[in-house]
């Protein structure tokens, strides 16, 4: 059957555990009418590939990217989801730590992009991934969501922690590579922030805080989420500095978090640890609204699985009796809650939709934007409908992660 729907919800799959960086490697493709509300999906996930992370599109939709923390570069049909070619990275460059690797990439014309490999960002094109143009180092531990600013003069991006470093491997900067001359400049900042989405008009973007703790002190790869305050930081990547920052009580259920989005007005960013959307307002950069996703008592005991394995995942990165504040600061995060939750928000090109991936719950939700109404709700399949191998009393969840929204003009049939 072939149906065509006006916007396609990518979103990378990681697998049912708690640990996404070690998980397996898929996409789901949601697809969406609004005239009627209609829908269809379809999964996919990858042999050869691990530590699916994010999706990334390219300018005519003829090519996706499954970004992984696995040293793949990884290329995808967008409208099969069949792999189209992939690389290893470690023919171009060495790693510190497993975890890193080429989860984001920009899209710099219809078959190039940016990745970054090692120390260094690469240009590729999909013509021939063996042969990477080495453009120069990016000057942060580990990049991760990189994005470029509306001008297209300013590449930015975030940094995650460094486990191959201890105890200093808390990385605290962004980097902002410059497309002209093809120099990088660190940013130094008060907190980690893996994160960041440019203004919509402006030459600034906005990198959010990712706080955690590395495990027995010293190990940022089996870290714990931090029960600390968080921000957001507006910057000028012109001038190499932070505009304004918000910051929130370790209160306030803002950690963790994954996609971030923007409208005209707001700063939106969704938060698998904390089971909220937050939208901070870009007049004043100080007042925020919250859709807030946490479970009730009800809905957890329709996922016990889940919190199983939440629970045993738990134990597995740290013992208890070096870790126990870690653990009980993770609770606090969680609000008491067993299991994560919103990983994937993305805002439609019109400013009408509001795509959501709720991994704990295994859900895509669909808000109306800006009343933040609830559209629809899709309850989406157990993962062992696609992969056999995994036992049918085991955690069911895809394991959503970062995504990345198709919007019209720009359809495309899928083949379902």
């Amino acid at each position: 059957m072939t149906n065509t729907y006006p916007y396609q919800f990518h979103i990378a799959l990681d697998g049912n555990g708690i640990n996404g960086l070690e998980g397996m490697a898929g996409i789901c493709n949601f697809l969406f009418d609004p005239a009627d509300n209609s829908y269809a999906y379809k999964i996919k996930y990858h042999d050869g590939l691990a530590g699916g992370h994010a999706v990334h599109v390219s300018p005519r939709r003829e090519f996706g990217y499954l970004g992984t923390a696995g040293q793949h570069l990884a290329l995808y049909d967008p409208i099969t989801l069949e792999p189209l070619d992939r690389m290893s990275t470690l023919r171009f460059e060495k790693n510190e730590t497993s975890i890193q690797g080429s989860t984001h990439v920009i899209w710099i014309d219809d078959t190039s992009f940016i990745a970054a490999i090692g120390d260094y960002f690469y240009k590729f094109s999909v013509n021939d991934l063996s042969k990477g143009e080495k453009l120069g180092p990016h000057h942060v531990m580990i990049p991760h969501s990189m994005k470029l600013t509306p001008s297209g003069r300013y590449l930015c991006y975030g940094s995650m922690d460094n486990p191959a470093r201890g105890a200093a491997g808390e990385a605290k900067m962004v980097g902002v590579f410059d497309m002209k001359t093809g120099k990088a400049h660190r940013i130094d900042l008060p907190a980690t922030c893996w994160h960041i989405i440019p203004h919509l008009e402006k030459e600034l973007f906005y990198a959010i805080s990712f706080r955690v703790l590395p495990q027995d002190h010293v190990d940022y790869h089996q870290w714990a989420m931090a029960f600390f305050k968080e921000y957001a930081f507006e910057i000028d990547p012109a001038e190499k500095r932070v505009a304004r920052h918000w910051a929130c009580g370790r209160e306030i259920p803002a950690h963790i978090n994954s996609d971030v989005t923007i409208s005209d007005q707001e700063l939106i960013f969704c938060n698998g640890g904390s089971h909220t959307i937050v939208f901070i307002d870009l007049n004043n950069f100080a007042s925020f609204r919250i859709i807030d996703e946490k479970p009730d008592l009800s809905e957890i005991l329709n996922h016990k699985r889940t919190m199983a394995n939440t629970v045993y995942d738990v134990l597995v990165r740290g013992g208890w009796y070096k870790n126990n504040q870690n653990i009980l600061g993770a609770l606090r995060v969680s609000r008491f809650r067993l299991m994560d939750s919103v990983h994937a928000c993305q805002l439609s090109a019109d400013q009408s939709l509001l795509f959501t991936a709720n991994r704990g719950l295994n859900h895509i939700t669909i808000y109306d934007y800006p009343s933040l109404e609830k559209r629809l709700r899709v309850p989406m399949p157990d993962i062992q409908e696609y992969v056999p191998w995994v036992g049918k009393k085991a955690d069911p969840r895809l394991g959503f992660h970062h995504s990345y929204l198709v919007s019209p003009p720009g359809d495309l049939t899928s083949k379902l």
